[in-house]
């Protein structure tokens, strides 16, 4: 897992042939005024999901993991809070190969709380739970293949 800034993403663009494409598409549209949907960078390689959230609580935010991509979150319109916990601290769970994710029961080890401007990358041994808010909220989710 990596909690970083936006302004900061040139740091972590060597992790994955498709970030530096992806940050530069968000650096550069305003997707506070995009409607909400799937935004295509790379073909299934590398998308952003816009998302206007509800928001969860931790209870109701169930913890997921992903094999065939990195998950980058970007609140942007509120702060969001997500959970992480290693996956080699959970039991195996089923993988869904459809939606790349598996899904685990109990809360979150560690709670962090990152606001418009920050993102949190989540590689598939971090296990995550995300869109805890108490508030609706638009987030971008990103997907790029590992």
């Amino acid at each position: 897992m990596i909690i970083d800034t936006l302004a900061n993403s040139a740091r972590i663009e060597a992790l994955n042939p498709y970030f530096k494409k992806i940050f530069d598409y968000i650096k550069t549209h305003d997707l506070t005024q995009v409607p909400a949907g799937k935004i295509v960078i790379d073909g299934d390689n590398a998308f952003i999901n816009v998302v206007d959230h509800p928001g969860k609580t931790k209870e109701t935010s169930k913890l997921e993991s992903h094999n065939d991509y990195l998950d980058v979150h970007l609140p942007l319109t509120a702060p969001e809070t997500l959970g992480w916990t290693p996956r080699a601290d959970l039991p195996e769970m089923p993988y869904d190969a459809a939606g790349d994710c598996s899904l685990y029961d109990g809360p979150a080890q560690v709670y962090t709380t990152i606001v418009p401007g920050q993102l949190a990358v989540y590689f598939p041994e971090d296990v995550h739970a995300p869109a805890i808010s108490p508030v609706p909220f638009r987030k971008l989710i990103v997907k790029a293949r590992v």
